[in-house]
């Protein structure tokens, strides 16, 4: 999982949720391989420390995915500030966990405008900007694997990363003509301070001892652990190097094996 320094050299690229778990990592993958990149997440303060741990020209900006003058505020200063976005690493994401007989509309609303509309429409600017540019660009989203298998708990969240996956496929058909390479990763478990929450949450329906379910999870993984957020960054920088010139509509199991594909 070396990066190879120099390989994003004068790209600038644009991580959403970037100031914590894989959105954070791949900050950090990237600055190393020579990319600018401008940390968006909805604490603009978090954004900024990781943008001064970076270094090579790094920046943070406050960005909430949810409200579109919000993305047209984080896209006008990117371009003041860098003069182009050359990548988009579509990062932000929320979990919600709820039994089908508890489900309420409000939130699964929620996840959707989040995962599945800040995602669309946060694409939608960074690629007409790539277009007006003319010089193409890559478009990587995180996905998960409970979008390809599903969680009885998490109707709302495993619908909405099965949207992402969708919508990678459409919105890659759509800009390739466009030079942007558009590709997805779906992480199986990975240990962040989101699973910490997830196996509360399971303690609480399943009757378990916190840390019981994450035990189990890691333990069912072929590879007998949970991944860490920079195996997941090394898949991103790759996707959005040169390297994947010929990849497209792609979504890539990051996952130890539990899906094969």
């Amino acid at each position: 999982m070396t990066a190879i320094p120099g390989r994003l050299a004068g790209k600038t690229a644009l991580v959403t949720g970037g100031a914590r778990g894989i959105g954070a990592a791949v900050c950090r993958r990237f600055a190393a391989e020579g990319a600018r990149v401008a940390v968006a997440d909805l604490d603009a303060g978090d954004c900024e420390a990781l943008a001064a741990s970076l270094g090579g020209g790094a920046f943070g900006l406050r960005l909430d995915v949810t409200s579109q003058n919000s993305i047209d505020a984080a896209m006008a200063r990117v371009a003041d500030i860098a003069g182009g976005i050359d990548i988009l690493v579509n990062s932000a994401g929320i979990y919600d966990m709820q039994p089908v007989l508890e489900m309420s509309r409000e939130r699964m609303a929620r996840v959707f405008a989040v995962n599945v509309e800040g995602l669309v429409f946060t694409t939608q600017a960074v690629a007409a900007h790539m277009v007006r540019r003319g010089r193409g660009g890559r478009i990587i989203n995180v996905a998960s694997q409970a979008g390809r298998r599903g969680e009885a708990l998490s109707v709302a969240y495993c619908a909405s990363k099965a949207a992402v996956i969708s919508i990678t496929q459409s919105t890659a058909l759509d800009l390739i003509r466009h030079g942007i390479n558009v590709n997805a990763i779906a992480p199986g478990v990975v240990d962040t301070p989101m699973w910490d929450v997830v196996d509360g949450l399971f303690a609480k329906y399943e009757g378990l001892r916190p840390g019981e379910k994450k035990r189990q999870v890691g333990a069912a993984v072929p590879a007998g652990r949970f991944g860490t957020v920079e195996e997941q960054a090394a898949m991103a920088a790759f996707l959005a190097s040169d390297d994947a010139a010929y990849i497209v509509a792609q979504c890539y199991n990051v996952d130890g094996g539990n899906v094969m594909s």
